[in-house]
């Protein structure tokens, strides 16, 4: 029987090719879309349950109030692990995990190598299996380092490698490390990813220094007894922390003349480690991969949804209306004794048998598309995740549920069909078809909302890469040195040197936020940058009160420091030249405000401009450099820089970033969404318009007649098109209604999460909706023009 249905099935299929072909590639995109998504979650939802002690296992996090502000991180100090091992009952072991990139030389080359420091117990908590060397033994010498297989064969083109050694940058000199051991590629799916691993170093001294439980730079791990309670531990670490470490906390903030009350002393907490990457209360760092955002699985779940949606709509949008052609045949099995049962059967069969052909379509696409996929969605997915059992089971479900939605409405509809009305011709087909006008109308709120959304970000995405700065970042090169920051005098003279270069400033590498009290004793948190004179007039930064440093003038460099805008805001000042600024982290140093810097933008336009502090620094103890590049020089120069560097500094590898490149890559997150909406909407669109393409077809066919009669009695082509074409530009229009709303509130809701954005305006919506609604018109004009102009003869000389 199932035989006889399939073969049936699959004749139909064949003899309506241009509606089996519109709805299996619709199927497949919108399959295409769900399985991409679902990798995508299940990478997510993965992350880091392949550790055999994952379950004990739990990163210490800590959460401090500063100045009424309270903030949780999860970079702690040497101290936590191992005096929370020895005093915490439930503890078993910890783990300090310390991102310490270096270099390596190889012959006379230097590069860098991302090295991690971590304790000599690191393989025994973790489950990350090596290939070569002992996992109790490679990282107790102060001297040993672990590589990965893709680092060994990098640096030695096998994994064969256990005992040769590699030149490490050890202050200033190269020194050996034997390798003891091989790892396997850490998983995609990991939280922690080494190329390298060496044995974490802390002092004697610094292990019993009390103030370090307030340095923090690294991770710190712990693992629990099976039994433990992580509530109880948690609430035993911080009784054991208070009576610890609150002598020392208190003594610090008198030493630094810090209120009592304006920061807390910081509580700790136990975050397990397969719930880490998803906690967006936490975000990682130091050498933790960024964590991630289940609201982005949501939301491209939710396009893949509408996707597939719009597809299973075209289904049965198509099914239904293709009714008519085979009512004589539904008329003639009722006839000769099929039941409904036998029926629904034929027509759920036809429709597994079109949702196969679709979904082994999708799986090729899915193959195709998935480098284009991990490079929108910062992955590195792969189709053998598909392989899961789990996975599997999914896809299975989805299979089905999409082979029931497509088929389970049009075979209910079509088994209705009473066969005496049929076969004496008095049937109609299903009245005024709300249903299928709904679905029409669903069809184009999703595509329309989609498309919408994609100009709103596009539009954003281009005002904050094109957005005026607060300083001149157009052929700036930036170079940061952090090897040896006692010859910046001579680099920066041997580029003043190359007529293609046109100025030269310096400031501190990196970001460095620190506290001072203001006259009236309010601590304040602010940036502190290091810079040369000439580093704001080189970025054309202007003043806007007082003036900048003076090289005539020697106390410039001493006392006297700049503050840009918000600093003074914050501060409270109506006048702030001449207030002081005690930094109480420098032994009380006292420094006076001589100048007021316009606000600029040194982060992204997503973050708030902080308050921000200049002093003057002499360039010989910097390592940021601002090179300016002359227009149209930039070949020359860089080869120049390079040569340049090299010779200053032969220890240090070299690299170097266009400012203006660096400050649109802080945007890439908002680009990569921006692209995923526009596929997104691309191909409901691509959908969309191939169902409405059908529809006509469909309606043209079945008043085929109707038209003849109308051309007979004098009916013009543009006549009986406008005809044709308004039922389907109505459905269009309403979707356009309904979808503005929608759309406007959704682009709202984004755009509050923007510190910076662009005014909602009329046009944002407009024009999609105009294209859309073009789009549509064309579509439908060009098949009922071909129905209008059609011989009258043709279609009525059987009547």
């Amino acid at each position: 029987m199932w035989k006889h249905y399939l073969k049936v099935a699959w004749r139909n299929l064949k003899r309506a090719k241009t509606f089996s072909l519109i709805n299996i590639i619709g199927l497949s995109l919108g399959l295409t879309c769900s399985i991409l998504i679902l990798l995508f979650v299940k990478d997510e939802l993965s992350f880091d349950r392949f550790h055999e002690k994952g379950q004990q296992i739990y990163r210490i996090n800590s959460k401090s109030t500063v100045n009424g502000e309270t903030g949780q991180s999860s970079i702690t100090g040497t101290l936590e692990g191992p005096r929370f091992e020895q005093n915490v009952p439930g503890i078993k072991a910890f783990i300090r995990y310390q991102q310490a990139g270096t270099n390596i030389k190889r012959g006379t080359d230097v590069e860098p190598l991302r090295l991690f420091r971590t304790d000599s117990n690191f393989f025994q908590v973790f489950s990350f299996p090596l290939i070569a060397g002992d996992p109790a033994t490679c990282l107790k010498d102060p001297y040993s380092i672990v590589l990965s297989k893709d680092e060994a064969i990098r640096q030695f083109g096998s994994t064969d490698i256990i005992g040769k050694t590699i030149q490490l940058k050890q202050d200033s000199a190269f020194v050996p490390y034997t390798v003891t051991a091989v790892a396997k590629n850490c998983p995609e799916n990991s939280s922690i990813r080494f190329p390298a691993l060496a044995l974490f170093r802390a002092s004697k001294a610094d292990e019993q220094n009390d103030e370090n439980w307030f340095s923090h730079y690294l991770n710190t791990f712990v693992l629990l007894d099976k039994n433990a309670n992580a509530t109880q531990v948690e609430h035993q670490m911080q009784k054991y922390f208070q009576k610890d470490a609150s002598g020392t906390f208190h003594a610090m903030l008198q030493k630094f003349g810090i209120p009592e009350n304006s920061i807390s002393l910081p509580i700790y907490q136990l975050q397990p480690l397969e719930r880490m990457h998803l906690d967006k209360d936490v975000h990682s760092g130091n050498g933790i991969v960024a964590t991630g955002n289940i609201t982005n699985a949501y939301i491209m779940g939710a396009i893949a949804l509408f996707i597939l949606l719009i597809a299973c709509i075209n289904f049965i949008n198509l099914t239904v209306a293709r009714s008519i052609k085979r009512a004589k045949e539904i008329g003639i099995r009722k006839v000769v004794g099929s039941t409904k049962k036998q029926l629904t059967a034929q027509f759920m069969g036809e429709s597994i048998l079109l949702c196969l052909i679709a979904f082994t379509l999708a799986l090729i696409l899915t193959k195709a598309t998935l480098p284009l996929f991990n490079s929108l969605s910062n992955k590195s997915l792969s189709l053998s995740y598909l392989f899961d059992g789990k996975l599997t089971a999914e896809l299975i479900a989805l299979f089905l549920l999409t082979s029931f939605i497509a088929g389970f409405y049009p075979a209910m509809v079509l088994t209705r069909y009473e066969p005496t009305k049929i076969l004496y011709n008095r049937f109609q087909v299903a009245g005024k078809n709300y249903l299928q006008k709904s679905l029409v109308v669903l069809q184009f709120v999703l595509a329309t909302c989609l498309v919408a959304l994609t100009f709103v970000l596009y539009q954003q995405f281009k005002y904050i890469t094109s957005a005026n700065l607060g300083y001149d970042d157009s052929n700036l090169v930036l170079i940061e040195q952090y090897d040896n920051h006692s010859k910046g005098q001579l680099f920066t003279k041997l580029l003043a040197e190359n007529p293609n270069i046109q100025e030269v400033a310096a400031k501190n590498a990196g970001n460095n936020s620190t506290i001072g009290k203001i006259t009236s004793g309010e601590i304040i948190n602010f940036r502190k940058d290091l810079i040369t004179p000439n580093y704001l007039t080189e970025l054309k930064i202007p003043m806007v009160q007082g003036r900048n440093f003076s090289m005539t003038n020697a106390s410039d460099s001493v006392d006297k420091v700049l503050v840009n805008e918000a600093f003074v805001k914050k501060a409270g000042w109506t006048d702030p030249l001449g207030q002081k600024i005690t930094f109480t982290t420098e032994n009380n140093k006292t420094a006076e405000i001589i100048g007021v810097v316009k606000n600029y933008h040194y982060g992204s336009m997503n973050e708030n401009i902080e308050p921000q502090l200049f002093k003057w620094q002499d360039v010989q103890d910097l390592n940021g450099f601002y090179i300016k590049i002359k227009p149209g020089n930039t070949t020359q120069a860089l080869a120049f820089i390079k040569k340049a560097y090299q010779q200053v500094y032969p220890m240090s590898p070299y690299s170097y970033n266009f400012v203006q490149a660096s400050n649109k890559l802080q945007y890439s997150d908002i680009e990569k969404w921006r692209q995923i909406l526009f596929f997104g909407g691309l191909i409901t669109i691509l959908i969309s318009f191939m169902g409405l393409y059908g529809l006509s077809v469909l309606s043209s066919e079945r008043r085929k007649k109707e038209i003849g009669i109308r051309k007979v009695y004098g009916a013009t082509v543009s006549s009986i098109t406008r005809l044709l074409t308004t039922d389907y530009l109505k459905l269009v229009l309403i979707a356009f209604i309904i979808a503005t709303p929608l759309t406007i509130i959704a682009a709202r809701k984004f755009l509050q999460t923007m510190l910076y954005r662009i005014p909602l305006s009329v046009e944002l919506f407009i024009i999609p909706d105009i294209l859309v609604i073009l789009l549509a018109f064309i579509t439908v004009y060009l098949q009922t023009r071909q129905s209008a102009i059609t011989n009258p003869v043709k279609s009525l000389k059987n009547e």
